[in-house]
């Protein structure tokens, strides 16, 4: 059991981080990653795929997982977007402990632009 938890944990990190950054790949680093990352494609159908060996795709996958990580160690985007989503969370369940005698529209449009700002992230 906390294996699949790892690796969920290991696959949600490498999907948010492959949102975030991707498109600084090669077109050819992107097309291997997600076939095997995102798409659950084995090493093996990998490779035949992409014409090239299995060990070929593993060492691709370790490189963008560290070219990824690299760029977020830098930039920190999905850092401040998953500290924004969690506060953003956090002021939802505030506004739902409020008494709201007298303010029900600055608290119906406070719901409003967090929910904008969930939608944008």
């Amino acid at each position: 059991m906390i294996t699949q938890v790892i690796k969920m944990d290991r696959i949600l990190k490498q999907s948010l981080l492959y949102d975030f950054y991707g498109e600084l790949l090669t077109e050819h680093q992107k097309k291997v990653y997600e076939q095997v990352v995102l798409d659950d494609l084995s090493l093996g159908e990998a490779a035949e795929e992409n014409g090239i060996t299995r060990q070929g795709v593993h060492d691709l996958i370790r490189r963008c997982d560290r070219i990824l990580e690299g760029y977020e160690k830098k930039l920190k985007l999905v850092d401040r977007f998953i500290r924004i989503r969690q506060q953003a969370g956090e002021i939802s369940g505030l506004l739902d402990t409020i008494e709201t005698d007298g303010h029900s529209a600055e608290i119906t449009r406070i719901r409003e632009l967090t929910g904008q700002i969930l939608d944008e992230l």
